[in-house]
């Protein structure tokens, strides 16, 4: 049989470029081209550049993101499992294979009774698809092989000049097959020599690997089906997986449209804080509570200032509609006594101080109201209390004040507290100002002092046995501009501000204000104020205004 000729290789010269050109820039200078035409796009925000895909990536959902890299992962996955099972199993069955001819040629069984049979009765029959190839001392040669073998896989291309010399390779080896007839198949062969020196016979004995490649082959379609439809099933569980776990976050998107719509109200289903959309959850709903509460303070706060700047204007216009009457009143000369002159002029002067009072009393809750720290000196309630004692007696010296302690009883016992010994004295000048103005003239008065229940703080009660306020007021009698007497059209009287001062001077003090109604009846103001560290108690702190 001649030699078959090697399958032509490559030759080593160059090839063509794919595209039918030879390259972007055969010259080696850079392209021209204008960058409009890159669909690139630059992040403004990150000065830097944003391919397409990237583009794309970004304006994804999160839903699809998902789903595809769990496909993309599933199908990677499945992909290299079925290369490593297909080269696997090929390895194992050529192996097999391989082991096969070795011990064929080892025994010499099938090859020596393959030629003895041919020498007696020029015929052969080998079992399989064996194919033999010897070379006799002589120099004559014989091929065995079965028709159906060489119909099915064609004959290997193994001829006495195929390996020259030292070439031959000593272990089983590889190679293609040449067609017999127009009809034939062909298959690649695996070969190995071998050599009888006691018979005078070498030659080659090969066995087609077709079976091997179908076997693989059939393989590589099963798993590949397998990868598909696994890939399918996958992305579709995968599907519905995501899309009920991202339902939590598809309710926090529309309770944050309805909040973006103005109903602060809202809040997110909570789910367990063991999960992300759980933590997510009540992080928003905290978050959620104090913007609503932030917003309700706010308008608090504008509804306070509304009323606080509408009841000083009323405040101020009483005042100054005094002041502006009798001057027109002089203006048009009605004023024609001394006496007439002498009482407008009192009455301008008494309208005056009002206004007066009223702005100090403003300037100074707009001061407290800025949160500014008080001052933190030790102060003796008791000297400031025995002040007020003696102040209260020269308004009303009919009035019976006794300073006394807690108990109505005892005498007051030191009571020395950390703050501002002015803004403390503003207190109780306030607070027996509305003593002597709102009970009868001769009515009895108390300041009490003592200690607290825990020792902490300091207790200082003004208490009258007036009239009082009804339970119904009691709560507002700290609010700015009240006053039990709803008319605004008194000449005289307080502004409304005085037991607001008093709250707000001692919760600048990080102390308590309350009422109460006085055994017997009457009206009972009790502050308690930290008490001092010469008591053996630290002060409580300020806070941050």
């Amino acid at each position: 049989m001649p030699p078959v000729p090697p399958p032509p290789g490559d030759a080593g010269g160059a090839t063509p470029d794919d595209t039918g050109g030879t390259g972007p820039d055969s010259t080696g200078s850079p392209s021209d081209e204008p960058a409009s035409a890159n669909p690139g796009s630059a992040d403004p925000d990150a000065g830097t550049y944003v391919g397409p895909v990237t583009s794309l990536w970004a304006r994804t959902p999160l839903r699809v993101r998902l789903i595809s890299i769990v496909t993309i992962m599933l199908l990677t996955g499945l992909g290299i499992s079925m290369m490593l099972t297909s080269t696997v199993l090929s390895r194992y069955l050529t192996n097999q294979l391989d082991s096969q001819l070795r011990v064929t040629v080892e025994n010499t069984q099938v090859i020596s009774q393959a030629i003895d049979q041919f020498r007696s009765s020029g015929q052969s029959y080998l079992p399989n698809d064996y194919y033999i190839l010897a070379f006799f001392e002589e120099g004559s040669s014989v091929t065995f092989v079965n028709s159906t073998t060489t119909q099915r896989y064609g004959v290997p291309a193994l001829t006495a000049y195929t390996f020259a010399g030292k070439t031959q390779p000593s272990t089983v080896f590889t190679i293609n097959s040449v067609a017999v007839g127009d009809n034939g198949g062909s298959s690649d062969w695996r070969a190995v020599g071998f050599t009888y020196p006691d018979g005078g016979v070498k030659g080659y004995l090969a066995v087609p690997l077709e079976p091997v490649e179908h076997t693989v082959s059939q393989i590589q379609r099963i798993l590949l089906v397998s990868t598909l439809v696994l890939t399918t099933l996958g992305g579709a569980i995968g599907y519905v997986a995501i899309r009920r776990s991202l339902r939590p976050l598809h309710t926090i998107e529309r309770t944050a449209a309805r909040i973006a719509d103005g109903d602060l109200s809202q809040r997110v289903p909570q789910a367990p804080r063991t999960t992300e959309v759980g933590s997510l959850a009540h992080s928003l709903n905290s978050m959620l509570a104090q913007i609503e509460q932030s917003f309700d303070a706010q308008e608090a706060s504008e509804a306070r200032m509304r009323r606080f700047v509408s009841d000083a204007s009323h405040e101020l216009r009483t005042p100054l509609a005094t002041v502006r009457g009798y001057g027109e009143l002089y203006r048009m000369g009605a004023l024609t006594t001394p006496e007439a002159m002498d009482d407008t002029m009192r009455r301008i002067e008494d309208s005056a101080t009002r206004m007066g009072t009223l702005v100090n009393d403003l300037l100074a809750l707009a001061r407290l109201d800025e949160g500014r720290a008080v001052r933190t000196d030790p102060v003796d309630l008791r000297v400031l209390a025995r002040d007020s004692v003696d102040d209260l007696h020269a308004l009303d010296p009919s009035r019976t004040v006794r300073l006394t302690a807690l108990d109505g009883v005892s005498p007051a016992p030191p009571a020395t507290v950390v703050g501002d010994e002015d803004r403390l004295r503003q207190v109780l000048t306030n607070l027996i100002g509305n003593v002597a103005r709102h009970t009868p003239a001769g009515t009895a008065a108390e300041i009490a002092l003592g200690p607290s229940a825990d020792g902490r703080s300091v207790v200082l009660e003004v208490r009258d046995h007036g009239e009082g306020i009804p339970e119904d007021q009691a709560h507002r009698v700290f609010e700015r501009f009240y006053r039990a007497d709803s008319s605004r059209n008194r000449s005289s009287g307080g502004s409304g501000l005085g037991m607001a001062i008093v709250a707000a001077i001692v919760g600048a003090h990080q102390g308590t204000v309350t009422v109460d109604r006085t055994p017997g009846g009457g009206l009972t103001v009790r502050a308690e104020l930290p008490a001092s560290r010469a008591d053996g108690v630290a002060p409580v702190p300020a806070p941050p205004s």
